[in-house]
């Protein structure tokens, strides 16, 4: 039965379909009988009959479908039956075995996606033109030079479409035309008639307040960029490139002890990193987890950080110098952990969706629920970082933390004032690179600085919401270290640029 998921179509007939089958077949089979329509190799099936025979509890799948699922060490099924089966030496010495077999996995995968692909073979029509295309341009995108070369061009039309159409045309008419000219104006004069220059006042419209400075940042600066990015994104992900790109770069990440379905959190981090954390869930092993969420806190910088970074780099040579320098970082701290990290070399096993044109319809709704992500979940936290910076203000606490940041913020070469933007990108990473934007527009930072400025913020702490999820995910004394590795990670690479911007001549 043809369907199109995406468009809904076909999916009835599909429907009607199965239940017709199940009404003919269902019980066509002898009461008892037992039949496999899948045979594995023999050093397989033997494992998965030894398996069926150590379950001694009752399930409501069959034992075989549940043997396979434990040799394919499904963390989820493992629990589930180590709870049932309570005491089971029998179980436990299998399952202790099918750990030192790693290549059980690979063995199962594959005959099942030949089992699949011989059905389907059968039951499509074939397009053998359309496949033929598919499979150069497969080719085309997963080989080291031409791929490379793809997300290059990719790279390029993220940084023109999102750090200059949306980080520079659109943010300068929303910060400057109608936040600086027309609302914050009408919204002084309202407070100053109401309230005059108190503590309300500070609060809600002062140089750090929630209408000032809060909203300023939540809708002229960081909502028409997290937009443009969305757009970007989805089309992206719709096209059916991402699987792609995880097997280009298989082969790079496996020197860091991570495999190439690692590239999907990594590329979401581009989005949210909170989201991304989360995501993890989907590789193998706690190493792997663990990489990936340092790798996440350290140097992915969430879609508002990004774009604020594409459109505040003063050229394309320093956007390049930003990238590359925040690569290597990545690549060394990710190594040396690696190294460090007990565990097994990851493998990537992953099936390609056809390459498509992306759907309108797809890239409106999913921007538009990112969007609506965004409006309900972070903008809260803008107005909660401007109440915790008064509040800061007023006790003193705020003032002790920035004279303390002041120290390595001048120690590599951006000046004083530059230490509250640090502050603020622990509330929020976008609310701290928010800051450095308004420092560079008004003129008080040197493009060398504002490299500067961007490679250290990229590098600092992740944002308190990414922190608790890092917690929740890892653990406390994990997610302590991570956070700790990168506060001093930051300021030397910092220091370091801004000892190599101007003989790069940025």
């Amino acid at each position: 039965v043809q369907t199109v998921a995406t468009r809904g179509e076909g999916i009835d007939r599909l429907k009607r379909t199965l239940e017709e089958a199940l009404k003919e077949h269902c019980c066509a089979r002898p009461r008892g009988s037992k039949r496999e329509l899948i045979r594995f190799p023999p050093e397989v099936e033997g494992t998965l009959r030894r398996i069926e025979r150590s379950l001694k509890a009752h399930y409501p799948i069959s034992k075989r479908v549940l043997s396979i699922l434990l040799a394919l060490q499904d963390p989820e099924v493992i629990e589930e039956v180590r709870r049932r089966e309570h005491s089971n030496p029998a179980l436990d010495e299998v399952l202790g075995e099918i750990r030192g077999r790693p290549e059980l996995k690979h063995v199962i995968h594959h005959t099942l996606f030949k089992k699949g692909s011989q059905i389907a073979e059968r039951a499509l029509v074939p397009i053998a033109e359309r496949r033929e295309r598919a499979s150069r341009l497969d080719e085309i995108l997963t080989r080291p030079l031409t791929g490379s070369l793809v997300v290059l061009a990719t790279l390029l039309a993220f940084y023109f479409f999102v750090g200059v159409l949306g980080a520079q045309i659109v943010v300068d008419y929303l910060e400057v035309d109608l936040f600086e000219g027309t609302i914050l104006p009408a919204v002084e004069r309202i407070l100053l008639e109401y309230l005059g220059r108190g503590v309300l006042y500070e609060l809600l419209g002062g140089e750090y307040g929630i209408i000032s400075l809060g909203l300023k940042y939540a809708f002229a600066i960081i909502l028409p960029i997290v937009t443009f990015f969305f757009i970007a994104f989805s089309i992206l992900e719709d096209s059916g490139y991402l699987p792609r790109l995880a097997i280009l770069v298989d082969r790079i990440l496996k020197p860091l002890g991570l495999s190439g379905k690692a590239i999907m959190p990594l590329v979401l981090g581009t989005g949210c990193d909170t989201m991304a954390t989360i995501t993890t869930r989907i590789l193998e092993t706690r190493r792997e987890k663990v990489l990936a969420t340092l790798m996440l806190a350290l140097g992915v910088p969430c879609s508002a950080q990004l774009g604020v970074v594409m459109g505040m780099l003063p050229s394309l040579k320093a956007f390049a110098i930003w990238l590359l320098v925040v690569l290597a970082v990545l690549v060394t701290v990710a190594r040396i952990a690696s190294m460090l990290l007990p565990g097994e070399q990851p493998f990537l096993i992953m099936e390609l969706p056809p390459l498509r044109a992306p759907s309108p319809r797809n890239v409106i709704l999913k921007t538009l629920s990112r969007l609506e992500w965004y409006l309900k979940e972070v903008i809260p936290l803008f107005i909660l970082a401007s109440i915790l910076i008064w509040i800061g203000r007023l006790t003193g606490v705020f003032d002790v933390i920035v004279r303390a940041l002041s120290i390595p913020t001048t120690a590599i070469g951006l000046p004083s004032e530059a230490s509250v933007a640090f502050l603020y990108g622990f509330f929020r990473r976008d609310y701290g690179a928010a800051g450095f934007f308004d420092l560079w527009t008004s003129g008080e930072l040197t493009s060398a600085q504002a490299l500067v400025a961007m490679v250290t913020i990229t590098l600092f702490v992740p944002c308190i919401a990414q922190f608790l999820v890092m917690i929740k995910e890892r653990g406390l004394p994990t997610a302590l270290g991570i956070f700790l590795v990168t506060i001093p990670t930051a300021f030397t690479v910092g220091y370091l640029v801004s000892l190599l911007a101007p003989l790069l001549g940025v």
